[in-house]
């Protein structure tokens, strides 16, 4: 007898060891029909996997989250079945599940052309409509290595020689084809109905620029048509907000091969981005921060001590001066170390809170750079608490509000929390990390806030908050965070003066609110698609004459208006009044003036908001005060 709890605790018995989709149809045939996997005892298996024992069991379908996964993952294998059959010469390496999708690279004699990826959705959808059993099976390593090497797989060779000693090797057929997989998968190809092949990218085997560049096929796959449709529908408008589109549109900023990663910004995007860093100058104002500037270039032995040598070197710009090892910072921590460590601190001034637009530098890969979201010149709007152990709850406490105040004067309303803990790769004893985790976690329950846990995903010297915005796509975006330090400040020789006039080393809080504010920036164009808000936008009114004899007006208000604090565009070009319009509506000015001989004689406006719409005439003082209301007030 075998006695199954399902996930409501009510309980089966069956006379004989059954499958997962023997449970799975004992309870519905509507459920069998749907299932795609199961956990047995908390882990994931097949549907086929025979349970003799007792067992808690849960029936996975496509409407969970793993299940998508498992859906995502059979795809996956799906497209490399149809890639071996249509080029049989191709050799497959890795192809795992994805955020939305898959992704599947090959080793292949020619680049993969969009006429490919067509016949390959075709014979996938063939192979779909076969219904084809995908069917587990273990094999010793000396089988599984001799199956592949006759098949011509060197890359799997590879990767099951790399295996454990001691781990099960499992394989999956469907049809002809077998691939190396722990799995699991879903029952049949019949299950993978709705998908996608999306693009082609280049790729390093194993993620090495030594190794030999595949070609990656990336593709998307839901449980139902209507989900790959509502997705597809989001790519359509995320491409209309791309920001290194719009930023060439609007003349914001661009790129160029000289300098890879780092961003050129033209008058109109640093004005934006000027706007962004006083707000957040305010922030640092009116929250007791001590604004700072650390240098850009520090010596090795800094690096060395504060262990981001060891960790980061490969990511570091390095230069020498007089027999002297020197790099660009990639973070500011050290640099705000020595400047608490520049005299004698008292218990009395801790907290110390100091911040700094801090330029680092980065050397992150070629392929990984993207516009403004990745690059290796940014800006952090860094800072640092130096504090007691007795005031790291209050300060990361008082640390979330702000945050939340700050999104939500972006327009930014919806956060995720997310609090990640200590990884494999750590320095520091257990006990230091036990407060820290401890302190972060207890900050964001004091206030009802609720949270996830991301196991070991903490930085190598503390556990950190995360915060996620998710933008009007439902984009998720990892800005804002606070890392509790109870290492580097010790490392580098900071203290204070205890109340027992004893020395003591601070806790150190490092902290971002909008992280990299290129990156920031980028979200915000696409957030906007360029239609920023009046407080944000880099020209606010458009002005235009309808005749030359308007222009000396239009100079006039362009002087008032810049005089009041309002950012200004003027055309006083011999065109048609039309032709100005649309020109300014394109750049996707909240206001465009636009001024005749009847408003010069009267001394007013007419105002059009952007999208077209006609608000009138108004007195120049009455256009000045909605404007400059709706800039103080961050109206959106």
């Amino acid at each position: 007898m075998v006695e199954i709890t399902l996930p409501d605790g009510s309980k089966k018995s069956f006379e004989a060891p059954v499958t997962a989709m023997g449970v799975a149809e004992a309870i519905a045939p509507s459920l069998a029909k749907a299932a795609v996997a199961a956990r047995v005892n908390g882990r994931l298996v097949d549907l086929s996997t025979v349970i003799d024992s007792a067992a808690d069991v849960a029936i996975v379908t496509a409407k969970d989250p793993e299940g998508l996964d498992i859906i995502r993952h059979s795809t996956a294998h799906l497209m490399a079945q149809a890639v071996k059959e249509l080029y049989p010469e191709a050799q497959v390496t890795i192809g795992p599940s994805i955020e939305n999708g898959f992704y599947y690279d090959f080793s292949f004699m020619r680049s993969f052309t969009p006429e490919d990826l067509k016949a390959i959705e075709a014979r996938m959808d063939d192979l779909v409509k076969k219904n084809i059993p995908i069917v587990r099976e273990e094999m010793t390593r000396e089988a599984a290595i001799e199956l592949f090497k006759s098949m011509g797989e060197h890359y799997k060779v590879e990767l099951i020689e790399a295996i454990p000693a001691g781990e099960t090797i499992s394989l999956y057929r469907q049809g002809d084809f077998v691939d190396l997989c722990r799995g699991p998968h879903v029952p049949s190809t019949g299950k993978l109905k709705v998908h996608r092949l999306m693009k082609v990218a280049g790729a390093y085997w194993r993620g090495d620029s030594k190794n030999e560049m595949l070609q990656r096929i990336y593709g998307t796959a839901w449980a139902t048509k209507d989900e790959q449709a509502a997705y597809l529908k989001m790519l359509e408008e995320a491409e209309k907000r791309d920001h290194r589109r719009l930023g060439r549109e609007l003349d914001l900023f661009h790129l160029q091969d000289e300098a890879p990663g780092m961003i050129f910004w033209h008058a109109k995007g640093w004005a934006l981005w000027q706007v962004v860093e006083q707000y957040m100058r305010r922030v640092y104002q009116d929250n007791g921060y001590e604004e700072v500037k650390a240098p850009q270039l520090l010596d090795r032995s800094l690096w060395e001590r504060s262990g981001h040598w060891a960790k980061y070197r490969e990511n570091m710009f390095t230069t020498e001066s007089e027999s002297r090892y020197f790099a660009l910072k990639p973070m500011n921590c050290p640099g705000h170390i020595q400047i608490f460590n520049s005299k004698l601190r008292s218990y009395r001034d801790l907290p110390l809170r100091i911040g700094e637009f801090g330029q680092c530098h980065r050397n992150e890969p070629s392929g990984s750079l993207h516009g403004l979201m990745r690059v290796r010149g940014f800006t952090q709007d860094d800072g640092h608490i130096f504090c007691t152990e007795d005031q790291i709850l209050e300060e990361c406490g008082k640390y979330t509000e702000l945050v939340r105040r700050v999104y939500r004067d972006f327009g930014f309303k919806e956060i995720a929390y997310k609090v990640a803990t200590r990884p494999e790769m750590r320095i520091g004893e257990d006990a230091a990390w036990d407060k820290a985790e401890h302190a972060l976690m207890q900050s964001l329950e004091s206030l009802g806030i609720p949270y996830e846990v991301l196991e070991g995903e903490g930085a190598f010297y503390g556990p950190k908050i995360e915060y996620h915005l998710k933008d009007c796509l439902g984009r998720s975006w990892q800005c804002g965070t606070i890392q509790v330090d109870f290492q580097m400040p010790g490392r580098l020789g900071a203290e204070y003066v205890a109340e027992d006039n004893t020395r003591k080393v601070p806790v150190m809080l490092h902290r971002a609110i909008l992280g990299s504010l290129e990156r920031w920036i980028g979200m915000l164009i696409e957030e906007f698609a360029g239609a920023f808000p009046v407080w944000l936008a880099p020209v606010q009114v458009g002005l235009a004459a309808i005749t030359d004899a308007q222009n000396d007006y239009v100079k006039e208000l362009a002087q008032k208006f810049h005089e009041a604090g309002i950012r200004v565009q003027t055309d006083l070009r011999s065109e048609k009044i039309s032709y100005k319009i649309r020109e300014l509506s394109l750049q996707k000015i909240p206001y465009i003036v636009v001024v005749g001989e009847k408003e010069k004689q009267a001394g007013t406006v007419s105002v059009r908001a952007r999208g077209g719409k006609d608000l009138g005439v108004m007195t120049v003082d009455e256009f000045l005060a909605k404007v400059t209301g709706e800039a103080v007030s961050r109206a959106m």
